[in-house]
């Protein structure tokens, strides 16, 4: 009898697609992209809330009931950090309890845990009245920060910052509130997700 994959999707506005219908968020596009390849995969479990920063999704994983095991998760957090200008130390010290946090969810498996760098927001409409070079530069430190852990544990790493940028002029590429993506984004971020899933159950 074929596996059914089970998939914990945690972070902050990026993962539940604010602004979007659920269904167009990355974690279900993701999902149904996998199904379309006739493979049996449950709805993905999603642990994230609008403005948490990666201090808050720590203290909520230690609230929730997770199931003991999940074959993929995926990790996007620290636009908030960032936004909030928090700490890089304490962010760095966050994203590693996170990131072993999902290892371990998985069984050990480090393969299976995919970390999505953060966009940057400085780059959108709503950024118009800021300095969106720092905020670049900022976020650039907080992705640093994602790469060197994730090639520390050698966990997944899609970066999707860099088309993010890309984008800037692009209506089509937000969401309504001008701030976050819109369903054609998402979809090419669960792409990318979608088919790092796929190779590692080949």
């Amino acid at each position: 009898m074929q596996h059914t994959i089970s998939y914990l999707a945690l972070g902050d506005s990026y993962t539940i697609g604010e602004s979007v219908p659920l269904h167009e968020s990355f974690p279900y596009i993701t999902t149904q992209l996998i199904r379309k390849q006739k493979v049996l995969m449950h709805a993905p479990e999603i642990i994230a809330q609008t403005g948490w920063t990666s201090s808050e999704l720590a203290e909520q994983l230690l609230k929730t009931e997770l199931q003991t095991q999940y074959d993929f998760v995926s990790l996007l957090i620290g636009v908030n950090n960032q936004y909030r200008h928090l700490s890089l130390d304490n962010f760095r010290n966050d994203f590693e309890y996170l990131l072993k946090k999902a290892i371990h969810l998985t069984g050990g498996k480090p393969e299976r845990v995919i970390v999505l760098s953060i966009p940057d927001w400085g780059c959108t409409p709503y950024a118009a009245d800021k300095n969106g070079a720092e905020i670049g530069i900022e976020i650039d430190s907080f992705n640093h920060v994602c790469d060197q852990f994730s090639k520390k544990y050698q966990t997944g790493f899609i970066n999707i910052t860099e088309e993010t940028r890309a984008a800037r002029n692009n209506a089509d590429t937000l969401a309504s509130d001008q701030l976050h993506y819109s369903g054609i984004t998402h979809f090419k971020w669960a792409t990318q997700l979608a088919n790092y899933m796929l190779k590692i159950c080949q």
